[in-house]
Formats: C-alpha cells, structure tokens, sequence
C-alpha cells in the first residue's frame, strides 16, 4: 500500500510540474506575442525594460526576465526566460558585472539561448563612466542608473540599437528617445541645484547596500552604508560598527532602507544610532505596477525627493 501511495504521488508531481511549465509557457508567449512587424525585445531586469518601452513604444513587444522586485545579481533563469530569450531580436543586459558576476547566469541563459554578444546582445550601459567598488578596485559598480546622467546614456544606446535593428522605424525611436531624454535631464538638473543647497555636514545617504556611488557622485553627497554588495555577509557587527563611526561624524537626520534587500539590519542601526528610516528607495528593481516606482522616472523621482528630504531633515 505504502509503494501504491508514493507511485501515485510521483504521478502527482509529475502532473503538476508539467503543469506548471505550460502556464509558465504560455505566459511568457502571451507576454511576447509578435505584432506584425514589431521587434521582440528581451531586458534583464524591469529598469531597462521600462527604458525599451518608453523608446520602442508600440514598435516593440517587451518582455524582462528579472521580476519587479527581484535581486538581478543573482538570478536562476527559468526555461520561459530561455525561451524568451531565444526567441528575440535583441537582448538587452546592463553590465558592469551585473548578470555576469556571481554566478554568471546571465552568460549561460545567452549561449543556451544560442544569442551573441555585440550582434543580439547589448549593454546597456555602453559609455557611461565607470566606478568601482572601495573593496575590489578591479569590480565595477552595477549600479550606473542611479545617476539620471547616466540614465539618459541608456537611452542613447537602447535607441541607436532599436534604429540599427529596425530602420524603418528609426525616425519613430529617435524621436521618443530625445523626449524622454529631456524629461530625464530635466529631473537631474533641478535635483542637482536643490542638493548643492544643502549644508556639506548633512550630506551623508545611509543606506544598506552600497549601491549609490553614481548617485553620492551626481547630486554631490556623500555615501555610506552597511556593506557594499548584497551577498550572504550582510550586517556583520564589523559592518555596522564601520557606518555607526560615519554617522556620529556626521550631522545626518535620517537612515533609508532599499525595497530589494531585508530591513533587519538597517532597523538595527536605527535602534542603535537612534535615527528614524526616513523612506524605502528603488535601486536593483522598479516598484510593482500603479506604485511609486513604477517607471524609472517615477522611481527616480521617489528616491531624489525622499533623500532630500531626508538630509534636509524636511
């Protein structure tokens, strides 16, 4: 009897699986379902997919292999994103190590995919200027978007490959481009005359990743934080008592917490330092649908007005 219960439950699990990669399938034809002459457009993670979308409109049909909400630094692909991605004209990743650090599952989803760098497969991030981590030199920080400047770089190349890719349409990317670029600098500049104002001792950004190198370097502050990438040592006590000296240098009034890690750690410092977390910020994903952050723009905006905020003690 005990042998009939497990065949059945094999059978069982067997049903579901099989079940489960046709929905799967079938969500990821309904989501990248070709209409007549548009580009299949396959992106990393939800920021450059947003970037697609606002430069390709309706001449692409857009899909992002990275769930709102989910750590792009590592990332196990499931076989709807393979099929996705094999299915694409192009593929757009961000770089800068990345998908291709950690585990390198984004070189693996590519040559399963049987896709090739700089013919299907683009960085995003080509010619924006790079920084690196303080505790590896030699390993770029990902986090480039965080700058607006940088931002709009995005765009520039997203819409020369979309042009390259579909020439008939090139008048049409180039022009959504240019709007959304102007849209973007606008936001970056006026954001950089309100923090210039801000006093020097108050410009320090706590947060828990490391991730706002680009950000401290554009809108002139200064960054600190738990530790400087999301691996498994996160908020050693050495970690915590390494930003809590920055802070008591300091004349900060508020901490902030990332909507893509844990808050355990940063609601530590804040016991410890008794400083309030002002606000959550976008970093590694956009926010669900309808939310605050739920376009780069919209994420953008979110996180350069709570900061302000929050270092203006407003």
């Amino acid at each position: 009897m005990k042998k009939n219960f497990v065949a059945v439950l094999a059978v069982i699990l067997m049903i579901s699986g099989v079940a489960l990669f046709l929905q799967q399938r079938q969500q990821v034809e309904a989501e990248t379902t070709r209409q007549p002459g548009n580009l299949r457009v396959v992106s990393t993670n939800s920021i450059i997919d947003d970037m697609v979308k606002q430069v390709g409109g309706d001449k692409v049909t857009a899909y992002s292999i990275v769930k709102r909400g989910t750590d792009p630094h590592e990332y196990e692909p499931q076989p709807t994103d393979i099929t996705a991605t094999a299915d694409a004209d192009v593929v757009f990743y961000n770089g800068l190590q990345l998908e291709t650090g950690g585990n390198g599952w984004f070189k693996k989803l590519v040559k399963a995919s049987k896709k090739d760098f700089d013919e299907d497969v683009f960085a995003a991030s080509q010619g924006v200027t790079v920084r690196y981590l303080t505790t590896n030199r030699h390993e770029a920080d990902p986090h480039a978007w965080l700058d607006l400047a940088n931002g709009q770089q995005y765009v520039e190349t997203i819409s020369r490959v979309l042009q390259q890719k579909d020439p008939e349409n090139a008048a049409f990317y180039q022009k959504n481009a240019r709007a959304y670029q102007a849209k973007l600098a606008k936001l970056h500049q006026s954001s950089q005359a309100k923090f210039a104002k801000l006093p020097a001792n108050q410009r320090l950004l706590v947060t828990s990743e490391g991730a706002f190198k680009y950000f401290a370097a554009a809108y002139q502050i200064q960054a600190a934080y738990i530790w400087e990438v999301n691996t498994e040592s996160q908020g050693t006590p050495e970690q915590m008592q390494a930003v809590v000296k920055k802070i008591r240098q300091s004349n900060v009034k508020n901490l902030f917490v990332e909507t893509s890690v844990s808050p355990k750690s940063m609601q530590k410092l804040s016991q410890e330092t008794d400083l309030p977390i002002k606000a959550t910020l976008y970093t590694d994903s956009l926010g669900a649908a309808g939310s605050t952050g739920a376009t780069y723009y919209q994420m953008m905006h979110w996180n350069l007005t709570k900061i302000y905020q929050g270092l203006a003690n407003s």
